[in-house]
This record gives C-alpha cells, structure tokens and sequence, in this order.
C-alpha cells in the first residue's frame, strides 16, 4: 500500500514538473533589477501558478497574464512559499502589492482593473523600493493570453 502511494505521488509530481518546464519565460525589468518570471498565460498555468513549489532565485517570480483587465484576485492554496504579488494594468504600472501567507485561502485582490500579476518572493518589492505607480518593463513580449 505504502509503495502504490509512493508510486502516485512520484507519478503527480512528475506531471506537475513536466507542466512547469512548458511555461514560457520572460525577462522583465523593475526599474534597473533584472526579474526572470515564468508566464502563465493559459488557464491550466493560471491554476497551477507556482502551487508545490519549494524554492523560488531571488530574482525569480511568475507572470500572468489575464485574457482582459478586471478586478482579479490571487490565493495561495497549496502554495509552499511566502510571495509579494504586484497587480499591474494594461501599460504595466503597478496598481498595488499585496503579501500572502502560504497554504490560505484569503483572497488578495488588484484594487482596479488589472491586466497582469506578478509573484514574487515575499519582501521583493519592498526590499527593491518598487511601489504602486512604478511600471514593470518587458511586459509588451508577453504571450497572448489564452
């Protein structure tokens, strides 16, 4: 019994590493820090955002990528890691960030329309001073949603 629960949870894992390594990546720019993010821009890649991850580079985060701007939301259900989301709108200026806590489902929401997420370890942000106003470069090479 023991090795059949083993053998799915390898099994799971392994599907979920494959459906990482698909993700598209792209460089972007916070004023003069360098971020390497990876895109979700399908749905599947939406849901799966960076659930079960252990460990997230420093200049490491997730994009997404929304099909229109509106009011979206983040939770960290099955989300290992502390992160700092920044909810940008269609020219990529930051809206607001806000902190979430790993493994809640408190929803953490754009305060208007945004077009574009970005995750982020938690504290990135603010340890970089990126504040609301500020925009984030690089987003124009983004894939189109879908």
């Amino acid at each position: 019994m023991k090795i059949l629960r083993l053998a799915t949870l390898l099994l799971g894992l392994a599907g979920s590493l494959a459906a990482l390594a698909q993700m598209p990546r792209l460089e972007l720019t916070a004023g003069f820090h360098r971020i390497e993010a990876e895109v979700a821009a399908t749905p599947p890649d939406r849901i799966q955002g960076l659930m079960q991850r252990t460990r997230l580079g420093p200049n490491q985060g997730m994009l997404f990528v929304f099909p229109q701007a509106q009011r979206h939301c983040m939770w960290m259900k099955n989300t290992l890691l502390p992160l700092s989301v920044a909810f940008l709108d269609d020219a990529g200026r930051i809206i607001n960030i806000r902190d979430m806590q790993p493994q809640t489902e408190n929803n953490h929401c754009a305060d208007a329309p945004a077009r574009f997420a970005l995750e982020m370890n938690q504290g990135w942000f603010a340890a970089k001073g990126i504040q609301p106003g500020m925009g984030i470069g690089g987003l124009e090479r983004a894939p189109a949603p879908r």
